[in-house]
């Protein structure tokens, strides 16, 4: 199954009561250029040469935050996992999302899956997000994007969105390690024990988010 963007999903109330937070915060003009990225990438359909459902998932190899190399298919000898990319800590968005799944976290693994986040930050970087954030389940650092890019999400990031990012005080080139300024679009994917994609929700709007509802309810067929 797939969850499109024309959808409400669980996350819809909270992303939009996000959004008018982070205006009254910012300012609807400054954060201008980082919506009319969100939109631009929506028209483009950033992410839409993602693996469909009921094909293979590629596969991976990646560190976690303590340099440990995590593989797919080790992942997947333990049960489905659930995947979940993200372009970084400095995203509100993606912060709002992995905290609802860290919520969720029992139920999925009572579920039997295992559950997995991406993004393209530095292992050091992705330490001290999970640390801050609390996270109980594995993160990953994918430098330059290598797995995104085989997963069809990679992007790069508008040059207006970089120069008011750099204003606030985020410098990608910095927390990725790499001054490409690309980055995954947010997606998330259920793939079951023979490594197929059963769920998948590509955020061409990064604002748009599914939450960890939608990926339980392709959990249970998986886990007979």
């Amino acid at each position: 199954m797939s969850a499109s963007q024309t959808e409400s999903t669980s996350l819809t109330d909270a992303t939009v009561a996000l959004r008018s937070q982070l205006h009254d915060a910012y300012g609807v003009e400054a954060l201008a250029p980082f919506d009319n990225d969100a939109a631009a990438m929506a028209a483009d359909g950033v992410g839409s040469a993602a693996p469909a459902v009921g094909t293979a998932a590629p596969d991976f190899a990646l560190p976690d935050i303590h340099g440990a190399s995590r593989a797919l298919t080790e992942l997947l000898a333990a049960g489905p996992v659930v995947l979940v990319f993200y372009r970084g800590a400095w995203c509100p968005y993606c912060n709002l999302q992995l905290r609802a799944f860290q919520a969720a976290l029992g139920e999925i693994e009572a579920a039997g899956a295992t559950l997995v986040a991406v993004s393209p930050q530095t292992p050091d970087n992705s330490l001290s997000f999970a640390e801050k954030e609390g996270l109980g389940f594995t993160v990953l650092s994918d430098l330059q994007n290598t797995v995104a890019r085989a997963y069809g999400l990679v992007f790069r990031q508008a040059d207006a969105a970089t120069t008011v990012q750099k204003a606030l005080g985020i410098d990608l080139a910095e927390v990725n390690g790499d001054d490409s300024h690309e980055l995954p679009a947010a997606a998330t994917f259920v793939v079951d024990t023979d490594a197929v994609i059963r769920f998948r929700s590509i955020s061409a709007d990064y604002r748009w988010r599914v939450g960890p509802e939608e990926a339980l309810t392709a959990l249970p067929a998986l886990t007979r």
